[in-house]
């Protein structure tokens, strides 16, 4: 007997109360996600694969009935919508006003920004980010502001892969498998998606029920350490990997630091590093020239007040490039 259809919770007038329904039902999820510019997808999973880590993420995060959370990002993103639906499902309240909030959930650069602008209204609030890599120092820097923070890394196919307090300490999540094939991650766990709703865009997977979302990364001990997407910018003809660079010079840098490729008449593209601390650049000059492969170093070096985001709270990397190329870069 055909499965019914599975429910777009996103296009409702009511998200949680959809799942909710979908979840006494037994219907699955349809999340569309934005996957490439030109290519959206859309992301096929019961509901259980959700709930099912409801218990862990509660007594990761210490939530009682009595917490408060506050989830400023759209629930078009599927962290925020998982943050939005455990709440609702476990009974904790929702609030407009982080001064009033236990807890919280913010994109990495949200919580950057927000320690910059306002960290007074975070003290004492139990934050946790995900959606993108969360460097040791803007935890570090968390703290000394009364602010805890926990972090996740996992994706709208995975859902929870590991978590720690940031990038560089993560633990596999309760129930999760996780080895690294070639240097690149596949994961086995009850919180898997089914598929992709479009034929044409199959999920990568093994007879044996592992995953990968082509995320790169090592698994040792019980710790994922995760290098990001791969991928790349080939320039004189050599192709380096993004993360390769960024993972070895973020630890440099006292603000945020991102990779991009420039184009170029004659290589095709060229590596630049793109900094919110422009006093970050000489050591970051300096190191790459001994940390990095002559393909992997930044020949230009550039500078923007503040990172441009995406509507979901990550970095928008195709903002960055168009942004930096309309000011000076910095000499190389």
């Amino acid at each position: 007997m055909p499965q019914p259809e599975a429910v777009d919770v996103l296009s409702t007038s009511d998200p949680l109360l959809a799942f909710a329904r979908a979840h006494r039902d037994g219907r699955r999820l349809a999340l569309p996600t934005s996957g490439t510019a030109d290519r959206p997808r859309t992301i096929v999973r019961s509901t259980s694969s959700w709930v099912d880590s409801f218990s862990h993420v509660s007594a990761l995060l210490g939530v009682t009935e009595s917490s408060l959370v506050w989830i400023p990002g759209p629930l078009q993103a599927t962290m925020n919508l998982f943050a939005a639906v455990h709440a609702n499902m476990v009974g904790i309240a929702r609030v407009d006003d982080p001064r009033e909030a236990t807890h919280a959930h913010l994109s990495p650069a949200t919580l950057q920004r927000e320690l910059a602008l306002r960290p007074d209204n975070l003290a004492g609030v139990h934050v946790l980010t995900a959606g993108d890599r969360l460097e040791r120092s803007v935890h570090d820097t968390a703290g000394t502001s009364g602010v805890r923070v926990s972090h996740y890394y996992g994706a709208a196919e995975l859902s929870f892969v590991g978590w720690g307090k940031h990038a560089d300490a993560l633990r596999l999540f309760p129930g999760v498998e996780a080895e690294s094939r070639h240097g690149e991650l596949w994961v086995r766990s009850p919180y898997l998606c089914e598929g992709y709703l479009e034929a044409d865009r199959p999920l990568r997977s093994d007879e044996a029920g592992w995953v990968s979302v082509g995320d790169r990364g090592d698994v040792a001990d019980g710790y994922v350490a995760v290098l990001g997407r791969a991928g790349g910018i080939t320039t004189g003809g050599a192709t380096v990997m993004v993360a390769d660079i960024e993972h070895t010079l973020r630890p440099l840098t006292t603000g945020d630091l991102v990779v991009v490729g420039l184009p170029h008449p004659d290589l095709g593209q060229v590596v630049a590093a793109v900094v919110t601390s422009a006093s970050d650049i000489p050591t970051l000059r300096d190191q790459s020239r001994l940390l990095l492969t002559p393909a992997q170093r930044p020949r230009r070096w550039l500078h923007l007040d503040t990172m441009p985001l995406t509507g979901n709270g990550k970095v928008d990397r195709r903002t960055v490039v168009r942004d930096v190329t309309t000011t000076g870069a910095l000499p190389w």
